[in-house]
C-alpha cells in the first residue's frame, strides 16, 4: 500500500492515536476500484489483491466493519452522489471525515457510526488486515 505518501500532518494523537490519509491512493486507479466494488471478482480486483497482497474484505456501509481486527484500516468508498455531512464516524468523541479514497487507521475500538439524518442506503468501506507489526512500522515511518 503507498504508506509512505502519509504525511506527518495526517497523524494525530488526540483523542486517540489515528491516521486520516486522503488521497495516498493512486486517483486512476482508485476510480477503477470504484467503478468495480459490486464485483470483486473483477479483474481489477484481483490485480489489486495479487499487486499489494493485503488481505480485504469490502462492506456497502460503514457499519459492517469488523471492529474485532487487531488494527482498524479502512478505506472510503464514499457514494460520488453523496453530499450529505461527512461526519459519519465519531472516534472517541472526535468526528472523522468520511471522505472518498481515504484512509482511516487507528488501534482503538472507541468507534461509533453516526446515522443521524442518513440519507444514503449505503456507505461503501474497504477493509485492510493491517497487523500492529505494520501499524507501528507506519507510526515510525511518520513520527
Amino acid at each position: 500500500m503507498n504508506w509512505e505518501k502519509i504525511k506527518k500532518s495526517y497523524y494525530y494523537k488526540e483523542p486517540v492515536e489515528h491516521i486520516l490519509a486522503p488521497a495516498i491512493f493512486d486517483l486512476k486507479e482508485y476510480d477503477i476500484l470504484y467503478e468495480n466494488q459490486n464485483n470483486l471478482s473483477h479483474q481489477v480486483w484481483q490485480d489489486f489483491d495479487t499487486k499489494y497482497k493485503k488481505g480485504f474484505e469490502f462492506f456497502k456501509d460503514l457499519r459492517e466493519f469488523n471492529k474485532d481486527k487487531e488494527v482498524i484500516c479502512l478505506w472510503f468508498f464514499k457514494d460520488r452522489t453523496d453530499n450529505s455531512k461527512n461526519n459519519a464516524i465519531e472516534l472517541e468523541g472526535k468526528n472523522i471525515i468520511y471522505s472518498p479514497n481515504t484512509f482511516f487507521i487507528t488501534k482503538s475500538k472507541n468507534i461509533k457510526i453516526n446515522d443521524e439524518g442518513k440519507q444514503w442506503p449505503y456507505r461503501p468501506v474497504l477493509q485492510l488486515d493491517l497487523s500492529i507489526k505494520e501499524y507501528n512500522k507506519i507510526i515510525k515511518m511518520i513520527g
